[in-house]
């Protein structure tokens, strides 16, 4: 069995700072913030997304998200931590299959977060936004993790995540989705297209410990 694991909203919340990193982007560039609500709505898209949906112009995504980086980095293991039961998850789940993690974050943050909360040993692979030419949705990131894998897509191998974003990526890939509600997707969202939706990330691998 493969279990691959989104990031934020699955095994992470580093809501504190991605606001305060999106606040400071604005201010930067002397623009008017969005509301809270609005940017936690799209936490799951990638950066460059996110800003555009935000509002941004095409021409200017780019320099929202360098200084929206250059922010994060120095405060991401601060204002970052494990979910609760997301280290269990981990552990349970290594003894059972074999791990990947699949983010739209920044592959290079996401190892340095991992090493810090002392979980990226239980990890085989991580496939973050630079790894790939189309994130999430898109199947792409999921492949690659297989293909960093040496596996084929199989009803063998289960995509936990927050959003449908995950869901729909591990569909398109030919694997099979769990969606969990620890995170950022809306509940009706994610019942309507994930088949299985569970609390959080423990309990989606106690469900896979007793298939």
């Amino acid at each position: 069995m493969i279990i691959l694991f989104d990031l934020d909203g699955t095994l992470i919340d580093s809501t504190d700072a991605i606001l305060e990193s999106f606040h400071n982007s604005f201010d930067v560039h002397k623009v008017t913030h969005p509301s809270d609500e609005k940017i936690k709505a799209l936490i799951g898209y990638p950066l460059d997304v996110m800003y555009a949906k935000l509002g941004i112009e095409d021409d200017k995504v780019w320099d929202f998200v360098d200084a929206y980086k250059k922010h994060y980095r120095p405060i991401s293991k601060q204002k970052t931590t494990l979910l609760p039961f997301a280290k269990e998850a981990i552990i349970k789940a290594s003894n059972i299959a074999t791990l990947g993690i699949v983010t739209t974050k920044t592959a290079k943050y996401s190892e340095e977060l991992m090493e810090h909360f002392e979980v990226r040993k239980y990890f085989k692979v991580l496939i973050g936004r630079e790894d790939v030419t189309h994130p999430k949705p898109h199947p792409e990131p999921i492949l690659k993790a297989l293909h960093k894998l040496n596996a084929k897509p199989s009803k063998d191998i289960y995509m936990i995540g927050d959003t449908c974003l995950d869901s729909i990526s591990a569909m398109e890939a030919g694997i099979n989705a769990i969606a969990v509600h620890s995170g950022y997707g809306d509940r009706k969202d994610l019942h309507n297209c994930t088949q299985i939706v569970l609390e959080n990330a423990l309990e989606a691998v106690e469900y896979l410990s007793k298939i």
